[in-house]
């Protein structure tokens, strides 16, 4: 009579999981942001002043708003590089109504709608037509920008009605600004779109194999389109909030966006090939480097210095992944 096995599967699976957590690509970020919030603390004395904290938040509320949307559209294969000239191009037609005298909620309406129209055409090109993403958002990223310049020139919009500052510089609640609620509902709204939806399980599928998913039964061009309409949405938003916080519009607003935002993206763990990511990644990545440029802001670190920084984090954080995956072959080898 043979003895009847040990069952000692549940604590090995148990363990793996414990040790997959604490090695993901999300608690290494979260170290990170650990190790980057007490150098702050050690190198400004300003730094841990409570109201100095939430002013933080503005250096990436806004970008982390749109890195949420275009982390969907990363993980299904596509890009937009558009992004920060659809914030100049709704800021510029938000700017004009303000001359005309149109009050809080129709500039409101105005930012989200040219942002949305934006995000349409740039999917119609892509999901419609079938061109690069790549290709389609660098063009759009000129036009969009090149219309603000052609409206504004050297010029400036102001004289935005008083109550339509709350959404840049109001706050809900003690420190917590308007822009960091309206951040943090977004993260959560995104992560369940994501992590806890059919919608969000095509993004995936598209994004591992858009072939496979169209024979599986994916629209895949539908989603394609809804991910540049988010997209195209998250930046009129942030438009809206941006031109707010600055209380004018100039056609130079939000330059070089599209970098740290992408930037945001890949250092939250999204592969920039597609099929791999999530919002919570993103969430910390955003604290990460907003953790960083206001630490170097404190130190009076020149702009372009950042500019350095981020672009160097951006090609590092894209080939760490391939470098380590080269090694690991080459040991298998």
């Amino acid at each position: 009579m043979s003895a009847v096995p040990e069952k000692r599967r549940i604590p090995d699976r148990l363990g793996t999981s414990f040790t997959r957590l604490f090695s993901s690509w999300e608690m290494l970020l979260l170290g990170v942001a650990i190790v980057i919030f007490i150098a702050n603390s050690f190198a400004s004395p300003y730094f841990l002043n409570v109201w100095n904290l939430s002013d933080a938040t503005f250096n990436f509320t806004e970008k982390a708003m749109i890195a949420f949307a275009m982390a969907l559209l990363i993980i299904s294969g596509e890009i937009d590089l558009s992004v920060a000239a659809i914030i100049a191009l709704a800021s510029t037609a938000m700017g004009a109504a303000a001359q005309m005298g149109v009050g809080t909620p129709g500039l409101v309406a105005i930012g989200v709608s040219v942002g949305l129209l934006a995000g349409a055409f740039n999917g119609l090109l892509v999901a419609g037509l079938g061109l690069p993403s790549i290709v389609v958002t660098i063009g759009t990223m000129s036009l969009f920008r090149g219309i603000s310049y052609i409206v504004l020139g050297d010029q400036a919009y102001g004289g935005y009605p008083e109550s339509f500052a709350y959404f840049g510089q109001g706050y809900v609640f003690w420190v917590f600004s308007f822009e960091f609620v309206l951040f943090a509902l977004c993260a959560v709204l995104f992560a369940v779109l994501l992590h806890a939806t059919s919608f969000g399980r095509r993004v995936y599928a598209i994004g591992n194999n858009a072939f496979a998913a169209r024979f599986s039964g994916i629209p895949v061009e539908r989603v394609k389109f809804i991910l540049f309409l988010l997209t195209g949405l998250m930046s009129g938003i942030a438009a809206v909030c941006l031109t707010s916080r600055l209380g004018s519009t100039r056609p130079s607003i939000a330059q070089g966006w599209e970098l740290e935002i992408v930037t945001m993206v890949v250092l939250g763990g999204v592969s920039i090939l597609g099929g791999s990511g999530t919002i919570g990644g993103v969430v910390i990545a955003a604290f990460v480097m907003g953790l960083v440029t206001f630490g170097l802001g404190l130190l009076n670190v020149p702009g372009i210095v950042m500019s350095i920084f981020i672009g160097l984090l951006l090609i590092v954080t894209i080939s760490l992944p391939i470098i380590i995956r080269r090694l690991k072959s080459g040991k298998v080898a």
